[in-house]
């Protein structure tokens, strides 16, 4: 039982380890968090599932909430990324799974 313990306790101890990695690589700049992406796409993964990073650009211009609402009617797109006018702060409008909208923006 001790021995079953102590193989718990190491396995724990290399995924606590592999996690604050993790943590430290994505506080590094967006420089090194590219860089972190693309070796991701080439080197194999340890486990049996692949993950793939979709990298996709977009350009985002100041809008009111409502006219933002307006273009998620249009498109058919899950979220959209835009500059709000009121405050000239990124934020980001997301379709919810119950069908209403939900809006991400920065406290300060």
């Amino acid at each position: 039982m001790y021995s079953a313990i102590d193989m718990v306790l190491d396995k724990l101890e290399k995924q606590i380890k592999k996690n604050k990695q993790k943590i430290r690589e994505y506080r590094t700049g967006s420089k090194n968090r590219t860089k972190r992406v693309s070796e991701l796409e080439v080197e194999p993964v340890e486990e049996d599932i692949e993950k793939q990073v979709r990298i996709k650009n977009i350009d985002y211009k100041p809008m009111d909430v409502e006219e933002a609402v307006m273009q998620m009617e249009l498109v058919n797109d899950s979220f959209l990324v835009f500059t709000n006018a009121r405050t000239d702060k990124v934020n980001v409008l997301y379709r919810r799974k119950d069908g209403h909208y939900g809006l991400i923006q920065p406290s300060i």
